[in-house]
């Protein structure tokens, strides 16, 4: 059984057509972008949940595997497995290991976020090649505090509340012993640290929303559905994290009459 169901996170039937599936992408997608929300936590989840839901249902052949099996790509049970992978020590890492991987991925460097561009060219450009220049917003680096976050001449100090570990922990008597929980500081949001006076530019957040231009060189011989990936033009890294790359989709038009 497939863990989410791709039609419902983009608001679509099963039966919906490519267009239709592409703009309802676009509007989530602009609903939903990390830079617009008040909830950067929640919206950085859906957002890359919306982006995993188009990146399949976009593709005919992801999709049309999606479809017959929930998964695409190799991640079915195997027969006996029940989805348990190797027993009782993947369940206990589900709820424990994985909360504190989460932990340290939250406050060491991120990737950006991959972007999607889709560019329609003639049956004639496919066979010559071409070009084709692009415009479109991605979440930059802030060029004045470098990605900090923290205004220039300012320094980011530890939290106090959790010492610099980004997490604080609670102690509650039970019925059998003391049960020690975690949970994202929430003063410093789970970061470890605390921009003193946060970039005026960026409302400390170390990324801001960036017209790009790129002129795409589409080589002789593209075929439908096939894409070029351009390196370190998504979104920005956090924390000093590597920037995610754009990749644009070409769809080569029937031949005019």
């Amino acid at each position: 059984m497939p863990t989410k169901d791709y039609y419902d996170v983009l608001g679509v039937r099963r039966d919906a057509s490519g267009d239709e599936i592409k703009r309802a992408y676009r509007t989530l997608a602009r609903e939903h972008h990390p830079d617009v929300a008040d909830d950067k936590s929640v919206a950085e989840h859906r957002f890359k949940e919306i982006n995993e839901a188009y990146e399949v249902l976009s593709d005919p052949r992801k999709r049309e595997q999606y479809d017959r099996f929930g998964v695409v790509g190799n991640g079915a049970s195997q027969p006996g497995d029940f989805g348990f992978g190797n027993g009782f020590g993947d369940i206990f890492d589900m709820f424990f290991g994985t909360m504190r991987g989460q932990s340290a991925r939250r406050m060491g460097p991120e990737r950006g976020s991959d972007l999607r561009y889709d560019v329609e060219i003639s049956l004639e450009e496919a066979f010559a090649g071409t070009t084709r220049e692009i415009v479109f917003d991605r979440l930059a680096q802030c060029e004045q505090c470098k990605g900090s976050g923290a205004a220039p001449g300012t320094m980011i100090v530890p939290c106090e509340r959790c010492r610099g570990t980004g997490m604080t922990q609670s102690v509650r008597q039970t019925a059998l012993g003391q049960m020690v929980t975690q949970a994202p500081c929430q003063r410093c949001r789970g970061e470890g640290h605390v921009i003193q006076t946060p970039c005026p530019s960026c409302d400390g957040r170390g990324r801001r929303e960036t017209e790009t231009r790129l002129t795409i060189a589409i080589p002789a011989g593209a075929d439908d559905g096939s894409r070029i990936r351009v390196a370190g033009k998504g979104e920005a890294g956090i924390r000093g994290g590597p920037s995610g790359d754009c990749y644009v989709y070409l769809s080569v038009a029937p031949h005019s009459l």
